[in-house]
Formats: C-alpha cells, structure tokens, sequence
C-alpha cells in the first residue's frame, strides 16, 4: 500500500525566462532524446542547452513556459516509456498529483459565482449526511486546509471506496484542533471539497470538472483523468518510482473516492500552463475570483501564504511574487510543478516521470540563476575514474549491528542500508526535519502501536495485509528535501516487512509505502578511491564512500563509520 504525499514547489522562475522566444536561435549540441511536435514554438537555445544537460543527468519529462497566453517555450526530454524506447514529446501527458487541488478549488469558486455555494458554509449544512468534527468545518476553511482534519479518509490512492464510504471515514476523523484554530495539509479535505461540488452543482464532480472547469477558453478540454472517465486522451508517461518499480499507468476500476478531488487530473504541460493562464487572467472564473485564489490566505511563515489550492510567495522571497502548485509521490511515479508570475504575465509548468531529476528538483536548481539573470547552472557531477567498480561490490556490516549492501551497474555504485546505524551513516540529518527526526520516530510507533483512532485502522490494514502485528522495531530514518521517512520493521503474520512512514505533527499519516526497499543512494568512481554521490543537484547527502582493507568506510561531516566485508 502508498499513500500519496504533498509536495510544494519552493522557487520560481523568474526575471530571465524572457530568453525564451517563439523564433529561437540555432540548437546548441546534440540533446538527450528531446522532442518538440512540428511547427511547435521551441525553448530559446540558452535555456534549451541547460535544460538538456539536466536531461543528460537524468530528469525526464516536459516543460512549457507561456507568456500572454503565447507558448514562448516548449520542450521535451527523456524517455516516456522505458520498455519500449518512446520518447517524451510536449504531446505526452501526465498525471499532476495534488495539483488537481487547484482544479477543485477553482470549481468551488465558480459554484460560489453561480449562487450555488457560499465560502462561510459549512460542510455539514451542505451534506447532512456527514458526521464527526469534518461537520463544522466551512469550505473557505476546507480550501486552505485549516478545517482541522487530521489523518486519511483512505488506505492508499488505489483503495476501490464509494461516495457513501467516503462520507462516512470522513467524519470518523478524529481532528486536530477546532477548525480555523490551526493550519494541516489535508487530502480528506479537499476530497470533501469534491462531495461538496458535487452536491451544490447537482451533477458528478468529474462532470462538473470536464463540462465547467477542464475547458479552456475556445471550446478546448484541458486533460481528464488518470483513472476512469473522462479519461485524459494521449501518449501517457510511464512513471518510475523511488524504488524502481514502474508507476501505475492507469486503468484502476474505481470508485475513485480516496483521490477524487485531491488528486487523479492529468495533462500535457501545455494544457496546464494554459489552464493556469486562463485561471488567473479571469478568462476561466471572474477576475474577483480569480483575485480570491491568488490572494494570501493562511500565513505558513517565511513570506508564504496558503491560498485555495495554491501556495503564494511574497516579493520579499525571491524579489518577484508568485504562486505555485506542486504534486507527486504517489503510485504513479511523475511529479508536476507550475508556477503563475503575475508581474510577468508567465507560466511555467514542468512535469517528470522519473525521480532522479524531479520537476521540483529542476525548479530549484535553476531558480537561483533565473533570479539573478545569470547563465543557469549545470548538473552538479562527480568527476569519473572508470574504476573497476567489481572490487566494492558485496556486503559489509557495522560492529553496531545494521549493514550496507552494494552493487554496481551501468558504471554507478548502489548502496543500500539495513538498521538504524547504517542508515544514519549513510543519510546524515539534514534539511527542516532533521531536528524532530526523533519526535516523528515516536508518533510513527505510536501510530503503529494503535494509539489513535487512524493508528487502530492502520494497524487493521496491516493486519488484513500481512498478517497480525506482533511488533514494530525503528528501522532508521531519512530526512531532507522537506520530507521525514521513518522506516519500521513491522513483524506481521510469519514474517517482518519493511516500511517507511511521514507523519505530520499530529501524528497523521501523510504518505507511506508498505512493503518497501530499504533506503539506498546511488555512487560514482571519482578517483583517489573514492566514491561520490550521484547528486546532480547537490543538494543530496553529503557522504563518500572508500575501501580500507577490504571494509567499507563511509565519511561525513561529523565523523566515519566503517563496516567490515561479510561477503
């Protein structure tokens, strides 16, 4: 089972996106299976060369870059299905995750323009049927997530649940503060925004969607969805997840109730830079509506502001104001993120199939530069030896107990960590979490050990899954990127299986995935017998790896941990 977790992107794009241009300059270089449909508008060759070597370093997906309403600049990289060699061309869609919340939101607001709905009504008015704390709270509240739900209405993205049954785990919620009183990001939340269109419009929320909000100005349909009907038409990217597997492509039966509303949309990029375009410039809702989505909401700190499906940036971020919208880690495997820039009349949106170089890694990577006007960065690369790569490969392990295994394949070094100890040396704390790293360990087991309602029904699940749980051991934790993941050894049935979770400070389930891999980080040969990380954009663990005597050693900033070869 995985449950999808949030993502919001963190830098725009900005002053210098005006090098695109519709009549661009000779190519620069041969490019990384690039695509761009014919007579379509290109990047121009300065923003085409950079994006290109970040395809070399392993993002994979499309871009569009509108301003106007004018494609000034559309591209494609990397391969859309592994399999069978297709390439991604701007024509390819993908799956946009959380960022449907944009979508929802703007449905709301335009029942809000018909009559038909009023921000200061509350849930339970407009559904009676609904019980619990969900009840009380107003849609304006449920729209920037301070309606205090607290935990998942369902199991995974791909449980089969029904309206009824989404109603009703709804309101089994147990909350965590009274609505208004608090802020907490909530998929629960935004799939009872989708009850509640459904409603006050009279007919299904994806009719809604498709007839009042998927259509653009000029008759044409932005995308559909993922699963079910009306299903996105197009080539779809095969999506790869964290841990190699390939993404789900589609076609799950439904009922689709534990995404619907916070999730399940897909597209190209260029539909969802129009789609944006049209949104804010009043030409989807009303100015004043589109005033009211892009205005600051709920204060989240450091000059960021929740709005109704979006997240804004004061001037004083980055020197220029903006919203975003970002959406992955779910079962599909592709990562979207788009931008609106008002003072610029732009848009940018991106999207990735593989995680190597996700849509967001991608936007943070190059944003600096674009801030400033200077050339955008290149993939940050460890220099090559070609050393022979057989002589780390094996397994080693720590007098503390936990151990790495290592393989190599296609000129790259994988390390993978068992137990707590082999995590920790191999993913030293960093980044926001890494100081409440030892809090999340705890609600994470509190969680398991059943404490809380949503623990009980996650241990349930577990149970119907694995077998009867005997017992929770920590298993390490990985911080960074914004993200906590615990990992746990759940005893289940006849045998342990490994897990990771991300809880909010509630103790709420944000995303999970069981069984899962153990943690592991990919190497290259660098010279002086040294391995590097494979981090094209530097921003991951900071660690290298070398062999003394046959054993492993593994260095970081606060010390070295070395594991003896155990074969």
């Amino acid at each position: 089972m995985r449950k999808s977790l949030p993502a919001i992107a963190v830098l725009a794009l900005t002053a210098t996106l005006a090098a695109c241009s519709a009549d661009p300059a000779g190519q620069a270089g041969p490019q990384p299976r690039r695509a761009a449909d014919a007579g379509a508008p290109r990047c121009d060759h300065r923003l085409d060369t950079a994006f290109g070597a970040w395809a070399r370093a392993g993002f994979s997906g499309s871009i569009a870059i509108m301003k106007g309403g004018r494609v000034e600049c559309l591209a494609a990289y990397g391969t859309a299905d592994d399999a069978t060699a297709r390439p991604n061309t701007p024509e390819t869609v993908f799956s946009i995750g959380s960022v449907t919340k944009a979508f929802t939101a703007a449905a709301v607001f335009a029942l809000v323009e018909e009559g038909k709905l009023s921000l200061d009504d509350r849930a339970g008015r407009i559904l009676p049927e609904l019980g619990g704390a969900a009840a009380k709270a107003t849609v304006g509240q449920l729209l920037l997530h301070t309606g205090g739900l607290n935990g998942s209405h369902a199991d995974d993205d791909y449980e089969p649940l029904d309206r009824d049954a989404a109603v009703a785990a709804i309101g089994a919620l147990e909350p965590a503060f009274k609505p208004g009183r608090g802020y907490l990001y909530s998929n629960a939340g935004y799939t009872l925004l989708a009850l509640v269109v459904e409603k006050a419009s009279g007919r299904s929320f994806r009719s809604y969607l498709a007839s009042r909000i998927l259509r653009l100005p000029g008759g044409r349909v932005a995308g559909g969805f993922w699963d079910g009907e009306p299903a996105v038409t197009g080539p779809r990217a095969v999506g790869r997840l964290d841990n190699g597997t390939t993404g789900h492509p589609g076609g799950f039966a439904g009922p689709y109730w534990a995404v619907e509303g916070n999730g399940g949309l897909a597209m190209t990029m260029r539909d969802l830079a129009t789609w944006t375009h049209a949104l804010f410039t009043g030409r989807l809702l009303s100015r004043e509506s589109a005033e009211a989505v892009a205005r600051p909401g709920h204060d989240l700190g450091d000059g960021r502001s929740e709005t109704p499906g979006w997240v804004a940036f004061e001037k004083s971020v980055f020197g220029e104001p903006f919203v975003t919208a970002a959406g992955g880690g779910g079962e599909v495997g592709h990562n979207t993120t788009v931008a609106w820039i008002p003072g610029q009349d732009r848009v940018v949106a991106i999207s990735a199939n593989r995680p190597e170089v996700s849509a967001e890694d991608l936007l943070r990577a190059v944003g600096p530069a674009l801030l400033t006007g200077g050339p955008l960065p290149t993939p940050t690369t460890a220099p090559r030896d070609g050393a022979d790569l057989a002589a780390i490969v094996g397994t080693y392990e720590l007098e503390t107990g936990g151990s790495f295994d290592v393989s190599a394949a296609a000129g790259k070094v994988t390390v993978s960590a068992t137990g707590p100890d082999a995590v920790t040396a191999l993913f030293p704390p960093r980044g926001p979490g890494a100081g409440d790293a030892r809090g999340h360990d705890e609600r994470v087991l509190a969680l398991l050990a059943g404490q809380t309602q949503e623990g009980r029904k996650e241990r349930a699940s577990l149970t119907s899954a694995f077998g009867p749980v005997s017992g929770v051991t920590l298993a390490g934790t990985v911080t960074g990127d914004g993200e906590v993941r615990t990992y746990v050894t759940i005893t289940a049935g006849t045998r342990p299986v490994l897990g990771w979770y991300t809880v909010n400070e509630q103790g709420g389930v944000q995303a999970a995935e069981v069984p899962t891999k153990p943690p592991r980080l990919t190497f290259v040969a660098s010279g002086d017998g040294l391995y590097l990380p494979d981090d094209p954009t530097g921003t991951g663990p900071q660690v290298s790896l070398s062999l003394r005597d046959r054993n492993l050693v593994v260095s970081r900033a606060d010390g070295t941990s070395t594991a003896r070869r155990t074969g």
